[in-house]
């Protein structure tokens, strides 16, 4: 039989599968799909921008007066008001619904990753186990289960758009200007994608919507509330809203949190180019935009089963080890990407990249969200709303340039963060070897050596239960 925080943890994954198999499916297509004026990755830097505000100080109030579960929830809500805004795609409705979802990712996310952190450091109490081990198998079973979302989401695109009748044959001049080419080719070139019928795209929409809200009514129903005395205990005991709001930034105080900035901003960097950059230029550009949904699901699938791997096998061979090896595969498919010119004839090279991405990817989000969430269990929602406000910005600096930088350039940059991350990311991973930081339960109970260890944690499982 199954623990309750177990439990939990599937319901938290179930209800984010559905919410992203919607958004992920959108943001796989701005580029392409709302191509005109740039609009499309205008609106994606807005929702990112307001990520990075909502994180400075949303996380913190919302979760605290309503709770890891309902702060969920109201998130998942932002998220589905964008899909509405893409029923009728203009610069009236795009932009208002991103600024919205922006306003709820970052509770959203904070409180996904609080729940974890709390659940498992639970869990670790009640087994007597370390809290960091069970922490990367939540983390792990959540992103195998959540990263499946690009699957879902990118082949309910492929198999609505596949009945439009007006696809466009891709001419050998614009081949010519796929890839990282010359920069004038890059950016002067018309491509001639077609858009899909209004009446597909409304399909397609009005299915996304439907999963969102799935996804609300499976957390509000199935998900427990685990940290309701908690909240509780908050809104009695009111702080002041100016200690509230600098929470976030009081935690930049933590000399780990700054050397972590790096590494994270990467990971928006990272993602932002697969979705953004590698969708446009290489599989539309070359392919044809029906083509999007089902190079994504690749990533999407190895992300999946990757994300379940390395969350188990990370108390083996340690994170350093799994997050130096997602480096050099970065590193490898950068280089490659410079080089490699899309054609048609080379169908199978399409699925290579994000398949490797998405591995390397699975690493970077599992590995540093369970970082996170070890480092700072003591200021976990200002801890992850640092996490979601830095790679936001990462988002947004990519989405940014990303109408006027040719892609060789993009290309250049997101190299150059992946080295400024593998030179600052070891000295926090050093620090924490030779100084580990306390779970709360060690910090509350400090062992004398492991058989006190043990001891002390069926105390605590013992006053649990009375």
């Amino acid at each position: 039989m199954i623990s309750r925080n177990f439990k939990n943890v599937l319901v938290v994954s179930i209800g984010f599968l559905s919410l992203f198999t919607a958004y992920g499916g959108l943001q796989s297509l701005q580029s392409s799909l709302n191509a005109e004026q740039g609009m499309g990755v205008a609106s994606l830097s807005v929702i990112y921008a307001s990520i990075i505000i909502s994180s400075m100080f949303l996380p913190h109030i919302m979760i605290k007066n309503l709770g890891c579960k309902w702060t969920v929830v109201a998130g998942m809500a932002c998220y589905v008001s964008y899909s509405f805004g893409n029923l009728y795609p203009g610069w009236y409705t795009l932009i208002p619904t991103s600024a919205v979802l922006g306003l709820g990712g970052a509770p959203l996310w904070s409180a996904k990753c609080t729940y974890l952190t709390i659940a498992g450091n639970a869990q670790a109490a009640k087994d007597g186990n370390k809290g960091s081990d069970v922490i990367n198998q939540y983390f792990g079973i959540f992103f195998f289960i959540f990263q499946s979302s690009a699957v879902w989401g990118n082949l309910m695109s492929s198999l609505i758009f596949r009945q439009d009748s007006n696809i466009a044959i891709i001419p050998e001049e614009q081949l010519l200007a796929c890839g990282a080419v010359d920069c004038s080719l890059n950016l002067n070139m018309n491509t001639t994608s077609t858009r899909p019928a209004q009446e597909l795209v409304w399909t397609l929409v009005g299915c996304y919507i439907g999963v969102g809200v799935l996804a609300m009514i499976i957390v509000a129903v199935f998900l427990d509330n685990i940290d309701r005395e908690q909240s509780s205990h908050f809104r009695e005991n009111r702080e002041p809203f100016s200690k509230t709001f600098l929470a976030t930034f009081r935690l930049l105080k933590d000399w780990r949190l700054l050397t972590l900035i790096p590494l994270t901003m990467y990971s928006g960097f990272e993602q932002s180019f697969l979705s953004g950059e590698y969708t446009k230029n290489y599989v539309t550009c070359a392919l044809g935009i029906h083509s999007v949904g089902y190079v994504m699901m690749c990533f999407g699938a190895t992300n999946s089963v990757c994300s379940f791997l390395f969350g188990r096998l990370a108390q083996y061979t340690g994170r350093a080890a799994l997050l130096f090896f997602a480096a050099l595969a970065n590193f490898s498919c950068i280089i490659a990407l410079l080089f490699w010119r899309p054609h048609p004839d080379q169908l199978w090279v399409f699925f290579v990249f994000p398949a490797l991405w998405g591995m390397a990817d699975a690493i970077w989000q599992t590995q540093t969200n369970a970082l996170y969430g070890i480092l700072f269990s003591r200021h976990k929602e200002a801890a992850f709303a640092n996490y979601r406000m830095w790679e936001s910005l990462g988002f947004v600096i990519a989405f940014a340039y990303s109408t006027f930088l040719c892609l060789e350039t993009k290309l250049y940059i997101l190299l150059s963060f992946l080295m400024l991350t593998v030179i600052t990311y070891p000295i926090v991973e050093y620090h924490e070897r030779k100084h580990p930081t306390p779970s709360i339960q060690e910090a509350e109970h400090p062992p004398h050596n492991k058989e006190d260890f043990h001891k002390d944690q069926g105390k605590i499982v013992a006053q649990t239960k009375l």
